[in-house]
């Protein structure tokens, strides 16, 4: 007689997160309006759901970062550079849109925060002075109070300093991300009950008009995915190939991104991307390289979130940014991105690492993350159908600008 699980965690396990995760938003929404004071009461279960975000989030970062530097391997160079190029251009320019639409349209958050001892930053002397003194913080420091700057500089250094290491260490490396990654996975199964207990409570203490602020938020988040997907992109290409870029940007869309706004996985749609390359008539060793280096790289659309929920808490909580300090976050945002995991929502783990720029707190910082997987619904898919249509697209944008410079005489005459 074998031993079958309980149907309830049956059914648990083969429902989809999406649909998991719609549901505790409904559930938390019901609640708060036919039972406030029970709303409240919940709330604990969205304070361990955000403090187990809180404690997997550095160990996530440090070993993804130093796992993934230490395991690059050389050679294969093809038409990677230029795509390489694209991947950093595409996401960097994702990022500046993203922070010139929080100017433009500045997103509120109910957070629980103690404003009143925050020291928000003066200016980019003061925060290239906090981002000096975080880089050269103690790892084991850096790690125990969350200092995500000091962090990603103490894996980069490990991560280059380990590329020359014996393969058992290297492979030691992949299999403790791989460890790490899998708790990642576990704790973010548990967002559809800490779902359920942010948007209970918070609804029962601020009311329905943060159910306005959410919306606001997301509108925000996609009109910059569909931006940079629709103008942004296309004018990348159209500078690499000469020509009319839309009907290889609604190709890329229609049979990248489309599946990928289902799964949710840049990883997951690996596949589909080298299926479409192949489809295109494009080199073999080139995209057999570049779509996994863009499913782990490329994230134009991470980009978009980090930058856009961490100035949503900077608006929150009133603090000023001047032009160099958005220009700053840009850039941070833009790395950050690289380094996004692959798991849904790997995204969100990384806004602590934008949010120290301003002096935010980790624990602020983490409910913003929680505020993400409320509107992560949508949001999550959107931007994993922007990344991983990016991958197929600059792959063949850069083999087709190789092939036309190789044979001029092939090239239309205007």
């Amino acid at each position: 007689m074998t031993n079958a699980p309980h149907p309830l965690i049956h059914l648990y396990s083969r429902t989809s997160l999406v649909v998991q995760i719609a549901i505790g938003l409904v559930a938390g929404i019901a609640l708060a309006l036919l039972a406030p004071q029970a709303a409240l009461s919940v709330s604990l279960l969205g304070t361990v759901f955000v403090s187990a975000l809180k404690a997997v989030a550095p160990v996530l970062v440090f070993v993804l970062v130093t796992a993934s530097i230490a395991n690059h391997r050389h050679g294969q160079q093809t038409h990677i550079r230029p795509i390489l190029q694209l991947y950093l251009l595409g996401t960097f320019s994702a990022a500046l849109i993203a922070v010139l639409a929080s100017f433009a349209f500045p997103s509120s958050l109910t957070l629980v925060s103690n404003a009143a001892q925050l020291s928000p930053p003066g200016g980019i002397g003061e925060v290239l002075n906090t981002l000096l003194l975080n880089l050269v913080d103690n790892p084991v420091n850096a790690l125990l109070k969350g200092n995500f700057i000091g962090i990603l500089a103490w894996a980069v250094g490990l991560g280059l300093a380990l590329r020359h290491a014996a393969p058992g260490s290297k492979q030691m490396l992949a299999d403790l991300s791989d460890g790490v990654t899998s708790i990642v996975r576990l704790v973010i199964r548990l967002a559809p009950l800490g779902i359920f207990g942010l948007v209970a409570a918070t609804l029962a203490e601020s009311g329905m008009g943060a159910l306005l602020d959410y919306l606001h938020l997301l509108l925000v988040l996609v009109g910059c995915m569909l931006f940079v997907a629709l103008l942004v992109n296309p004018l990348i290409v159209f500078c690499k190939i000469r020509r009319n870029p839309y009907p290889l940007v609604f190709t890329c869309l229609r049979e990248s991104g489309l599946t990928a706004f289902f799964t949710r996985s840049s990883a997951a749609n690996i596949p589909v991307n080298l299926q479409l390359c192949q489809r295109l008539g494009l080199h073999e060793e080139t995209y057999s390289v570049s779509i996994p280096l863009g499913a782990t790289i490329n994230m134009a659309g991470a980009a978009i979130t980090i930058s856009v929920l961490t100035l949503a808490a900077v608006h929150t909580l009133g603090i000023a940014v001047d032009l160099p300090t958005a220009l700053l976050l840009s850039l941070l945002a833009s790395v950050s991105a690289c380094g996004a995991s692959g798991v849904a929502g790997g995204s969100l783990l990384l806004i602590p690492l934008a949010c120290s720029l301003f002096g935010i707190p980790n624990e602020v910082a983490m409910q913003v993350v929680a505020v993400g997987f409320i509107i992560g619904i949508v949001q999550d898919s959107a931007e994993t159908a922007l990344n991983s249509s990016t991958d197929a697209l600059f792959t063949a944008a850069a083999c087709l600008a190789e092939d036309r410079l190789a044979s001029p005489l092939a090239a239309p005459a205007h």
